[in-house]
């Protein structure tokens, strides 16, 4: 490797590799075709990056290893952890619902790492605006996702086009009981972390719905939590937005995330959870595997999931490497667990509670981003100089291709963005403001 991996892990921010990340760095050294098998939250996008750095070559031109994954998050995650790496390596992220002008643009000079969903993947191909002619490492994320998402077709047709594939590596959260034979994976070899018992480390609360709403109930039941991140778990994109509604007007401040949204919109929606901005998401099981994000405290059951995989899914958000989390299912009168869950104990909600703290954390918009030269150095000196904030007024920073979001301490937001309003970053006057 070009850049050592003690230099990789401290771009990153962390120590060292778990158990897991190393045994799969390490086999995949020495196999061609590997499957990876560990539960949501264990790092396994680490795991694979780290695998498919090593099979990187400076002296070669053009595109070297293709991500294949489900969702627009994953690929837009995969491509952030591998820019943190700082590699020295190109990567580019292609999806729908993103600007295919940027992605033209991006890809004039190609990357050495592709990453994107089936759909627009296939369509890159067929405008022959990609060239997968050298690549040579493949990786499907996140596989038995994209099979029950219905992308069997896409992904055997994308192989087709991949004419010198010397190294497979399939990704997957739960057990497959079998690999189809469009995927190459001839002889392969299993690197399998899932867990005997498919439940981490929680506690789960049966909760009955003492009102007629059960929305009523919830609302009872954060009062009675303390404030922390915690996701709630709907089964349709319209229980969804009628959960948030009926929160919101209560009082307690939520984001929603669900298929139906404008992507740019369910970006921001996950920005917001994950600065601090917002502590309560109310979203469908499109949030139950592959997003990062960290220390989520509660997992609420407000409709039951049908299946079992969906269960052990939307639980792992709050289970992830050590964390421990808690976990309620809503239940009305009428309704019964189904036989794999597996309750610990009732919880009984006490009515007449305060609302639950508002957040620390407030999300304002600057209208310039990655596109425009704009950087996070840039923000954080703008924001001191201009703004005139200390450090600890300013939180999670996430700098897009054409706009910046910035949590900033409540405390101070509303007269901050008075002040800075009209002012110019980077010599660029901007739109500032608060984000919608």
């Amino acid at each position: 490797m070009s850049i050592s991996k003690e230099n990789i892990l401290q771009s990153l921010g962390i120590s060292a590799l778990n158990e897991m990340q190393e045994h799969c760095i390490k086999t995949f050294e020495t196999t061609d075709n590997l499957i990876l098998l560990s539960p949501t939250g264990s790092g396994k996008t680490l795991a694979f990056l780290f695998s498919v750095y090593q099979q990187l070559k400076e002296d070669q031109s053009g595109t070297q290893v293709l991500i294949i994954t489900p969702t627009r998050e994953l690929a837009l995650q995969i491509e952030t952890v591998f820019r943190q790496m700082k590699t020295g390596f190109k990567i580019n992220a292609t999806y729908g619902g993103h600007s295919m002008r940027i992605e033209l643009n991006n890809f004039s000079e190609p990357p050495s790492v592709l990453v994107g969903t089936p759909g627009r993947l296939l369509d890159h191909i067929k405008r022959e605006s990609i060239s997968l002619e050298g690549v040579h490492t493949l990786v499907l994320d996140e596989f038995d996702k994209s099979l029950e998402m219905g992308f069997t077709a896409d992904m055997t047709e994308i192989l087709k086009k991949l004419p010198t594939i010397k190294k497979r590596l399939l990704v997957s959260a739960t057990n497959l009981t079998e690999i189809p034979e469009f995927t190459g994976m001839i002889n392969s070899e299993s690197v399998n972390f899932l867990p005997e018992t498919p439940i981490a480390q929680q506690r789960v609360y049966e909760v009955r719905s003492h009102h007629a709403e059960k929305v009523e109930t919830l609302f009872e039941l954060l009062c009675n939590l303390p404030s922390d991140k915690t996701i709630i778990f709907c089964n349709h994109r319209e229980a969804v937005v009628r959960v948030h509604d009926f929160l919101t007007d209560g009082g307690i401040h939520s984001v929603y995330y669900h298929g139906g949204m404008e992507q740019e919109d369910r970006e921001r929606a996950l920005i917001k959870f994950r600065n601090g901005s917002a502590y309560y998401l109310v979203a469908t099981d499109l949030a139950a595997r592959g997003l990062d994000i960290s220390e989520v405290q509660h997992i609420i059951h407000y409709q039951l999931p049908k299946q079992e995989a969906e269960y052990i899914h939307r639980n792992g958000r709050t289970s992830r490497q050590d964390h421990v989390g808690t976990v309620f299912v809503l239940l009305t009168a009428e309704e019964y667990l189904p036989e794999f869950i597996k309750a610990d104990e009732s919880y009984e909600v006490a009515d007449k509670e305060p609302l639950p703290d508002p957040p620390l954390w407030k999300t304002i918009y600057i209208g310039g981003g990655k596109k425009d030269k704009i950087n996070k150095v840039d923000v954080v000196g703008f924001l001191h100089k201009i703004g005139d904030l200390q450090n600890n007024d300013i939180g999670m920073i996430t700098v897009m291709d054409h706009s910046v979001l910035v949590a900033i301490n409540t405390y101070v937001v509303e007269e901050l963005v008075r002040n800075i309003r009209d002012e110019k970053i980077k010599g660029k006057r901007v739109k500032i403001g608060f984000a919608r």
